[in-house]
C-alpha cells in the first residue's frame, strides 16, 4: 500500500503529459525547425514551427526562447519524446499559440487546475464579475493571467492559489470584500 500511496503523492506534483492536453509550455530552446518547450515533465516536448495556424517554410511563427505557449500534445507516451502542436486537426488555432508577454504566469497544483477546468466551475464565473481579465489555464498546473492593471492581475492570482484551501463561502466572502459589496 505504502507504494501506491507514494505513486499518487508523486503523480500529483509532477505533470505527466497526456495526448489531448491543453497545456502551457516555456520556449527553452530553438534547434532547427524544432522548439523546445518546458512543460513542467521530466521531459521537455518538442514543437514544430509547422505547427501554428498558417505557418509556412516561408511564413514562420516568431517565436523566441522564453515566449509562453499554449498548445495541445499531439504524441505523449512514455517511449517517445512529447510533441505538442498549436494548431486543431483543421489547421485552426483555437485560441492556442504565443501567449501575451505583460500577464504573469503562476503554479497551482494538478488538483486545483482539474477543478478550475472543470464544466460548469463556479470560481471563475465568480472571478470575471469583478473586472475584465485574460486567462489562460494549463493541465500541466500553469495558469496565465493578465488584467488591466497590474494589481489587478495580482488579486486574480492570489485568489486562484487560495481558492485550493477555500470553501465556497470563504471565497465568496473574498470576493465581495473585494468588489466592496
Amino acid at each position: 500500500a505504502a507504494g501506491g500511496a507514494y505513486w499518487v503523492d508523486s503523480q500529483q506534483k509532477r505533470y505527466v503529459p497526456v495526448k489531448g492536453d491543453h497545456v502551457i509550455g516555456i520556449v527553452t530552446a530553438k534547434a532547427g525547425d524544432v522548439f523546445k518547450l518546458d512543460v513542467g515533465g521530466s521531459e521537455q516536448a518538442s514543437l514544430s514551427y509547422l505547427a501554428f495556424e498558417g505557418a509556412t517554410k516561408r511564413n514562420r511563427p516568431n517565436v523566441q526562447v522564453g515566449d509562453l505557449i499554449y498548445g495541445q500534445f499531439l504524441v505523449a507516451n512514455k517511449d517517445m519524446e512529447p510533441e505538442m502542436v498549436c494548431i486543431d486537426s483543421s489547421g485552426r488555432s483555437s485560441g492556442m499559440g504565443i501567449i501575451g508577454q505583460d500577464g504573469f504566469l503562476f503554479k497551482v497544483s494538478l488538483g486545483l487546475i482539474r477543478k478550475l477546468l472543470a464544466p460548469k466551475n463556479e470560481i471563475i464565473q465568480e472571478l470575471s464579475q469583478l473586472y475584465p481579465f485574460e486567462l489562460v489555464l494549463g493541465m500541466n498546473g500553469r495558469i496565465w493571467v493578465k488584467a488591466k492593471t497590474v494589481q489587478q492581475t495580482l488579486i486574480i492570482v492570489n485568489i486562484l492559489e487560495a481558492c485550493e484551501y477555500m470553501t465556497a463561502e470563504q471565497r465568496k466572502q473574498a470576493l465581495a470584500k473585494l468588489s466592496g459589496n
